[in-house]
């Protein structure tokens, strides 16, 4: 330890507080069913005064609830789970074109709004049938895609 190390704590005024981290913007996108008018208020409700939120939207027809503001995403995600009484989750789904295998066994979901898949890197989610090099070979070998494809078709 040098001299100047040892000045610099003799005169560090922060020494016995913590700094606070500043959280950054976020945009939290929570899947919760919403059937009326009712749940609609009660959901925007339990999140529009926590600390930190900026702006609450609604979309009821895909079950969407969208947050932005300096906040925790679990925190937002708890603290609507015990106000409103429902079961809140993450946004599960991502657009059907991010995903390399839209209508895998485990990506694929009927409940998903349209144009919209599972996304695949979720726990919940069983792991993702990868096609192998002869399964490639095979299926591209009949595309319309390959220009040395089979004529009989």
């Amino acid at each position: 330890m040098g001299v100047l190390d040892h000045v610099s704590e003799m005169f560090d005024c922060s020494h016995g507080h913590k700094i606070k981290k500043r959280k950054q913007l976020q945009t939290v996108e929570i899947k919760v069913k919403m059937d009326c008018e009712g749940c609609e208020r009660k959901v925007r409700r339990s999140v529009e005064g926590m600390k930190g939120v900026s702006s609450v939207s609604l979309e009821p027809k895909a079950h969407k609830v969208t947050v932005v503001g300096y906040v925790d995403p679990y925190k937002v995600v708890s603290r609507m789970a015990h106000k409103t009484g429902k079961k809140v989750e993450l946004w599960p789904y991502v657009p059907y074109d991010v995903v390399a295998h839209p209508y895998a066994a485990g990506v694929y979901d009927k409940k998903a709004p349209s144009g919209y898949v599972r996304r695949a890197d979720d726990p919940g989610v069983s792991q993702l049938a990868r096609a192998s090099s002869t399964e490639v070979r095979y299926t591209t070998a009949f595309s319309d895609e390959n220009p040395a494809a089979c004529v009989v078709m």
